[in-house]
Protein backbone atom coordinates (compact mmCIF):
# COMPACT_ATOMS: atom_id res chain seq x y z
CA UNK A 1 0.00 0.00 0.00
CA UNK A 2 1.32 3.41 -0.07
CA UNK A 3 1.76 6.48 1.45
CA UNK A 4 0.59 9.92 0.94
CA UNK A 5 4.30 10.44 -0.11
CA UNK A 6 5.09 7.40 -2.34
CA UNK A 7 1.96 9.48 -4.36
CA UNK A 8 3.87 12.34 -5.13
CA UNK A 9 4.87 12.73 -8.60
CA UNK A 10 4.28 10.42 -12.17
CA UNK A 11 1.86 12.64 -13.48
CA UNK A 12 -0.06 12.52 -16.28
CA UNK A 13 0.56 14.20 -19.59
CA UNK A 14 -2.50 15.60 -21.61
CA UNK A 15 -2.72 16.40 -25.63
CA UNK A 16 -3.94 19.49 -25.40
CA UNK A 17 -6.42 18.91 -28.96
CA UNK A 18 -8.58 22.04 -29.57
CA UNK A 19 -6.28 25.36 -28.95
CA UNK A 20 -2.89 23.74 -30.57
CA UNK A 21 -4.05 25.17 -34.34
CA UNK A 22 -0.81 23.37 -35.84
CA UNK A 23 -1.58 20.16 -36.56
CA UNK A 24 2.01 19.24 -37.05
CA UNK A 25 2.89 19.84 -33.39
CA UNK A 26 1.63 18.05 -30.30
CA UNK A 27 1.43 19.91 -27.56
CA UNK A 28 1.03 18.17 -24.14
CA UNK A 29 0.51 19.76 -20.46
CA UNK A 30 2.23 17.58 -17.50
CA UNK A 31 -1.12 18.07 -14.88
CA UNK A 32 1.19 18.66 -11.62
CA UNK A 33 -1.97 19.75 -10.27
CA UNK A 34 -2.46 15.72 -9.45
CA UNK A 35 -0.05 15.48 -6.83
CA UNK A 36 -1.51 14.93 -3.47
CA UNK A 37 -0.72 18.70 -2.34
CA UNK A 38 -1.88 20.13 -5.61
CA UNK A 39 0.82 21.55 -7.41
CA UNK A 40 4.27 21.07 -8.90
CA UNK A 41 6.31 22.29 -5.86
CA UNK A 42 5.59 18.46 -4.09
CA UNK A 43 8.56 16.47 -5.46
CA UNK A 44 11.16 19.92 -4.39
CA UNK A 45 9.58 20.17 -0.95
CA UNK A 46 9.67 16.53 -0.55
CA UNK A 47 13.14 16.58 -1.79
CA UNK A 48 14.14 19.38 0.65
CA UNK A 49 12.67 17.82 3.87
CA UNK A 50 13.98 14.57 3.21
CA UNK A 51 17.05 15.65 2.02
CA UNK A 52 17.82 17.95 5.18
CA UNK A 53 16.94 15.09 7.25
CA UNK A 54 19.22 12.68 5.58
CA UNK A 55 22.06 14.64 6.44
CA UNK A 56 21.34 15.22 9.75
CA UNK A 57 20.19 18.91 9.44
CA UNK A 58 17.26 18.62 10.39
CA UNK A 59 15.23 16.93 12.59
CA UNK A 60 12.19 17.19 14.96
CA UNK A 61 12.95 19.58 17.22
CA UNK A 62 13.75 21.98 14.49
CA UNK A 63 11.61 24.43 13.36
CA UNK A 64 11.53 25.16 9.18
CA UNK A 65 11.36 28.72 8.29
CA UNK A 66 10.42 29.45 3.97
CA UNK A 67 9.15 32.49 2.34
CA UNK A 68 6.85 31.17 -0.61
CA UNK A 69 4.01 32.68 -3.05
CA UNK A 70 1.68 30.11 -2.11
CA UNK A 71 2.27 26.53 -3.67
CA UNK A 72 5.67 25.70 -2.02
CA UNK A 73 4.11 26.49 0.97
CA UNK A 74 1.04 24.22 1.17
CA UNK A 75 3.94 21.19 -0.26
CA UNK A 76 6.27 22.18 2.82
CA UNK A 77 3.21 22.39 4.84
CA UNK A 78 2.12 18.94 4.03
CA UNK A 79 5.21 17.09 4.26
CA UNK A 80 6.04 18.67 7.55
CA UNK A 81 2.89 17.68 9.19
CA UNK A 82 3.94 14.09 7.77
CA UNK A 83 7.20 14.03 9.53
CA UNK A 84 6.02 15.89 12.77
CA UNK A 85 8.04 18.94 11.79
CA UNK A 86 6.85 23.19 12.93
CA UNK A 87 7.21 25.29 10.16
CA UNK A 88 6.58 29.07 9.46
CA UNK A 89 5.52 30.11 6.46
CA UNK A 90 6.41 34.00 5.45
CA UNK A 91 3.73 35.03 1.95
CA UNK A 92 2.58 37.75 0.30
CA UNK A 93 -0.40 39.58 2.05
CA UNK A 94 -1.73 39.44 -1.73
CA UNK A 95 -1.79 35.87 -1.17
CA UNK A 96 -5.63 33.75 -1.75
CA UNK A 97 -7.42 33.26 1.36
CA UNK A 98 -7.24 29.63 -0.61
CA UNK A 99 -3.47 29.63 -0.20
CA UNK A 100 -3.46 30.35 3.90
CA UNK A 101 -6.16 28.17 4.72
CA UNK A 102 -4.67 25.13 3.05
CA UNK A 103 -1.00 25.87 5.09
CA UNK A 104 -3.06 26.52 8.18
CA UNK A 105 -4.81 23.16 7.80
CA UNK A 106 -1.80 20.96 7.32
CA UNK A 107 -0.66 22.76 11.19
CA UNK A 108 1.75 25.42 9.91
CA UNK A 109 2.26 28.70 11.17
CA UNK A 110 1.68 31.76 8.40
CA UNK A 111 3.19 35.23 8.42
CA UNK A 112 2.06 37.86 5.99
CA UNK A 113 3.98 40.76 4.77
CA UNK A 114 3.97 43.45 1.96
CA UNK A 115 5.88 41.52 -0.97
CA UNK A 116 7.53 37.73 -1.69
CA UNK A 117 11.08 40.39 -1.69
CA UNK A 118 10.01 40.85 1.74
CA UNK A 119 9.12 37.54 2.84
CA UNK A 120 12.50 36.26 1.79
CA UNK A 121 14.09 39.00 4.08
CA UNK A 122 12.53 37.88 6.85
CA UNK A 123 12.94 34.24 6.58
CA UNK A 124 16.50 34.45 5.82
CA UNK A 125 17.22 37.19 8.90
CA UNK A 126 14.55 34.57 10.98
CA UNK A 127 16.62 31.34 9.89
CA UNK A 128 19.76 32.25 11.21
CA UNK A 129 18.29 32.56 14.61
CA UNK A 130 18.83 28.86 17.07
CA UNK A 131 16.77 26.32 16.52
CA UNK A 132 15.77 27.62 12.59
CA UNK A 133 16.38 25.96 9.60
CA UNK A 134 15.91 28.08 6.17
CA UNK A 135 15.00 25.56 3.05
CA UNK A 136 15.77 28.43 1.42
CA UNK A 137 14.24 27.12 -2.45
CA UNK A 138 15.96 30.09 -4.09
CA UNK A 139 19.55 28.77 -3.62
CA UNK A 140 18.99 25.00 -2.65
CA UNK A 141 20.20 22.65 -4.86
CA UNK A 142 17.25 20.11 -3.78
CA UNK A 143 15.25 21.88 -5.10
CA UNK A 144 16.00 21.51 -8.70
CA UNK A 145 17.20 17.97 -7.79
CA UNK A 146 13.84 16.74 -7.50
CA UNK A 147 12.98 17.50 -11.18
CA UNK A 148 16.05 16.37 -11.97
CA UNK A 149 15.80 13.10 -10.42
CA UNK A 150 11.65 12.71 -11.26
CA UNK A 151 9.68 15.35 -13.16
CA UNK A 152 12.18 15.55 -16.31
CA UNK A 153 12.46 11.34 -16.88
CA UNK A 154 8.58 10.88 -16.71
CA UNK A 155 8.68 13.57 -19.62
CA UNK A 156 11.55 11.31 -21.18
CA UNK A 157 9.56 8.07 -20.58
CA UNK A 158 5.84 9.64 -21.47
CA UNK A 159 7.20 10.90 -24.71
CA UNK A 160 9.05 7.81 -25.65
CA UNK A 161 12.23 10.44 -26.05
CA UNK A 162 9.91 12.40 -28.48
CA UNK A 163 10.10 16.01 -26.52
CA UNK A 164 11.91 18.29 -28.91
CA UNK A 165 10.42 21.61 -26.41
CA UNK A 166 10.30 21.99 -22.75
CA UNK A 167 7.98 25.11 -21.50
CA UNK A 168 7.74 26.07 -17.93
CA UNK A 169 7.00 29.44 -15.89
CA UNK A 170 9.61 30.90 -14.04
CA UNK A 171 9.20 31.08 -11.04
CA UNK A 172 12.43 29.71 -8.17
CA UNK A 173 13.22 28.26 -11.18
CA UNK A 174 13.68 24.63 -9.71
CA UNK A 175 11.90 23.01 -12.41
CA UNK A 176 13.14 24.60 -15.27
CA UNK A 177 16.61 23.96 -14.17
CA UNK A 178 15.99 20.49 -12.90
CA UNK A 179 14.41 19.53 -16.40
CA UNK A 180 16.93 21.31 -18.37
CA UNK A 181 19.34 19.29 -16.76
CA UNK A 182 18.08 16.04 -17.34
CA UNK A 183 16.51 16.45 -20.92
CA UNK A 184 19.67 18.25 -21.92
CA UNK A 185 21.55 14.59 -20.99
CA UNK A 186 19.34 13.04 -22.79
CA UNK A 187 19.04 15.22 -25.84
CA UNK A 188 20.78 18.27 -25.83
CA UNK A 189 18.92 19.28 -29.22
CA UNK A 190 15.59 19.53 -26.46
CA UNK A 191 14.70 23.51 -26.54
CA UNK A 192 13.95 24.84 -22.98
CA UNK A 193 11.84 27.57 -22.93
CA UNK A 194 10.93 29.55 -19.86
CA UNK A 195 8.13 32.06 -19.72
CA UNK A 196 8.02 35.39 -17.31
CA UNK A 197 5.65 37.66 -17.25
CA UNK A 198 6.01 41.39 -18.70
CA UNK A 199 7.50 44.49 -16.89
CA UNK A 200 3.69 45.41 -15.64
CA UNK A 201 2.05 42.31 -15.47
CA UNK A 202 1.63 40.17 -11.55
CA UNK A 203 0.81 36.14 -12.00
CA UNK A 204 0.98 34.88 -9.34
CA UNK A 205 3.70 31.97 -8.41
CA UNK A 206 6.64 33.45 -11.72
CA UNK A 207 8.42 36.20 -11.05
CA UNK A 208 10.57 38.81 -13.25
CA UNK A 209 13.11 39.18 -10.85
CA UNK A 210 15.10 42.32 -9.79
CA UNK A 211 18.82 41.27 -10.17
CA UNK A 212 19.37 41.28 -6.50
CA UNK A 213 16.46 38.38 -6.06
CA UNK A 214 17.46 36.49 -8.72
CA UNK A 215 17.43 32.71 -7.54
CA UNK A 216 20.91 31.53 -6.85
CA UNK A 217 20.21 28.36 -8.43
CA UNK A 218 19.05 29.65 -12.13
CA UNK A 219 21.98 29.08 -14.25
CA UNK A 220 20.75 31.44 -17.29
CA UNK A 221 22.95 28.96 -20.05
CA UNK A 222 20.41 26.07 -19.04
CA UNK A 223 17.76 28.09 -20.98
CA UNK A 224 17.67 28.68 -24.24
CA UNK A 225 14.98 30.97 -25.05
CA UNK A 226 12.73 33.13 -22.43
CA UNK A 227 9.06 34.38 -23.54
CA UNK A 228 7.23 37.26 -22.19
CA UNK A 229 3.46 36.45 -21.17
CA UNK A 230 0.82 38.98 -19.70
CA UNK A 231 -1.41 38.84 -17.12
CA UNK A 232 -4.35 38.86 -19.68
CA UNK A 233 -2.55 36.47 -21.33
CA UNK A 234 -2.03 34.23 -19.16
CA UNK A 235 -5.75 34.41 -17.86
CA UNK A 236 -7.14 34.13 -21.14
CA UNK A 237 -5.02 30.76 -22.12
CA UNK A 238 -5.76 29.61 -18.19
CA UNK A 239 -9.90 30.08 -19.12
CA UNK A 240 -9.60 28.71 -21.72
CA UNK A 241 -7.56 25.74 -20.94
CA UNK A 242 -10.99 25.10 -18.96
CA UNK A 243 -13.49 25.52 -20.74
CA UNK A 244 -11.86 24.13 -24.17
CA UNK A 245 -9.32 21.27 -22.43
CA UNK A 246 -11.33 20.47 -19.71
CA UNK A 247 -8.06 21.42 -17.52
CA UNK A 248 -8.95 23.23 -14.55
CA UNK A 249 -5.69 24.88 -13.63
CA UNK A 250 -4.14 28.26 -12.13
CA UNK A 251 -2.58 31.31 -14.13
CA UNK A 252 0.91 30.51 -14.18
CA UNK A 253 0.19 27.32 -15.93
CA UNK A 254 -2.09 29.76 -18.66
CA UNK A 255 1.12 31.85 -18.89
CA UNK A 256 2.96 28.41 -19.97
CA UNK A 257 0.10 27.19 -22.56
CA UNK A 258 -0.05 30.80 -23.71
CA UNK A 259 3.88 30.32 -24.38
CA UNK A 260 3.36 26.98 -26.15
CA UNK A 261 0.76 27.74 -28.32
CA UNK A 262 3.05 30.79 -29.58
CA UNK A 263 6.02 28.62 -29.95
CA UNK A 264 3.81 26.24 -31.62
CA UNK A 265 2.86 28.29 -34.49
CA UNK A 266 6.66 29.06 -35.03
CA UNK A 267 7.49 25.30 -35.66
CA UNK A 268 7.31 23.14 -38.61
CA UNK A 269 7.12 20.18 -36.48
CA UNK A 270 7.63 19.28 -32.78
CA UNK A 271 6.48 18.00 -29.68
CA UNK A 272 6.07 20.35 -26.64
CA UNK A 273 5.33 19.73 -22.86
CA UNK A 274 4.50 22.45 -20.59
CA UNK A 275 4.14 22.01 -17.04
CA UNK A 276 0.83 22.85 -15.70
CA UNK A 277 1.60 23.99 -12.37
CA UNK A 278 -1.31 23.73 -10.12
CA UNK A 279 -5.31 23.42 -9.94
CA UNK A 280 -7.14 26.34 -10.03
CA UNK A 281 -9.47 25.77 -7.56
CA UNK A 282 -6.67 27.51 -5.47
CA UNK A 283 -7.53 30.85 -7.18
CA UNK A 284 -11.10 30.58 -6.54
CA UNK A 285 -11.36 33.78 -4.37
CA UNK A 286 -9.74 35.50 -6.69
CA UNK A 287 -10.68 37.09 -10.60
CA UNK A 288 -8.95 34.80 -12.47
CA UNK A 289 -11.85 32.55 -13.00
CA UNK A 290 -14.69 35.29 -12.53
Amino acid sequence: MKTIIDCIGNTPLAEIRYLNTNPNVKIYAKLEGNNPGGSVKDRAALNMIRSAMERGEVDQNTKLIEATSGNTGIALAMIASIYGIDIELVMPSSSTRERTLTMEAFGAKVTLLDSIEVCRDYAEEKGTQPGYFLLNQFANPDNYLAHYKTTGPEIWEETEGKITHFVSSMGTTGSIMGNSRYLKEKNPDIQIVGCQPTEESSIPGIRRWPVEYLPKIYEPERVDSIMDVSQQDATSAARALAKKEGIFAGMSSGGALHCALQLAEELDSGLIVFIACDRGDRYLSSDLFG
